[in-house]
């Protein structure tokens, strides 16, 4: 008995590193990979990881690399949105939404969509009305390509050439070349814009929210309607936005976050 509760508690943290080193991974690893970074041993990583795609906790990208899955996801989500974390985000949201006028928010990367994670409305009765879960696409937002401009450079180009690059609005852009120009010039300014890209009449711009060690972990937007905000208009409250990014970015990292 003594034994097989050894081998079950060594399973359940072997599965329990896999899980964190594929979550933190900033790029898909393979089997051996993990082997190697984790010392166990390939047998094992294999059938571990069998058992964890089985689960839909990890999945194999079509060149066979793992990369988190459906539940994995979930989970983050679900720490993401948990209490504890809510009302400084909340208090933070609401505050910078008040400053500027506008509707703000955060959202977070997902494969190659964006997800509207949280956002507090203003009042005006006109406003792009993306609820909380929304999915929307990285190559014409704001938060979308201030993503795709934080990935290594070979990643970012992989990823491009299998997005389906259609237009949403009249200045989409579906060049790659473009694109790729464009997505330089965002990780130089550390900030995004999307000036008509998604939708027709709307302008926004986004700034990174990040962790201790400065790795992307969600992007701070504001958008409105043209005929309220200019594309300048929303530039011009830079200093704000990456305030209220600073500070969403410690209290993710504080520890004090867990006891609220």
């Amino acid at each position: 008995m003594a034994a097989s509760s050894r081998e079950t508690g060594s399973a359940v943290t072997r599965t329990m590193r896999i899980i964190e080193a594929v979550s933190k991974a900033d790029r898909p690893l393979a089997p051996a990979e993990l082997s190697c970074l984790l010392e166990i041993p390939k047998p094992s990583i294999y059938r571990l990881l069998n058992q964890l795609q089985n689960d839909r906790f990890v999945q194999t990208n079509l060149r066979g690399m793992i990369v988190p899955g459906e539940r994995m996801l979930g989970v983050a989500w679900g720490v993401l949105h948990n209490q504890r974390f809510g009302a400084v985000r909340r208090a933070i949201l609401e505050r910078l939404t008040e400053e500027i006028g506008e509707t703000c928010g955060i959202a977070i990367p997902n494969g190659s969509q964006m997800v509207y994670y949280d956002r507090v409305q203003s009042n005006w009765p006109l406003q792009l009305n993306l609820n909380v879960g929304s999915h929307t696409p990285v190559w014409c937002t704001a938060s979308g390509k201030l993503y795709l401009s934080s990935l290594p450079k070979q990643r970012r180009e992989q990823i491009i050439q299998h997005l389906p690059l259609q237009r949403y609005a009249q200045n989409t852009m579906i060049d790659p070349k473009e694109i790729e120009s464009e997505l330089i010039m965002i990780k130089q300014r550390k900030m995004a814009t999307d000036n008509e890209e998604f939708v027709d009449g709307m302008v926004g711009c986004a700034v990174p929210i990040t962790d201790h060690q400065q790795r992307l972990c969600g992007c701070l937007f504001i958008h409105a309607p043209l005929i309220r905000k200019s594309l300048d208009d929303l530039l011009a409250q830079a200093t704000l936005l990456h305030g209220a990014a600073s500070k969403l970015g410690t209290s993710i990292n504080s520890s004090e976050s867990y006891s609220i």
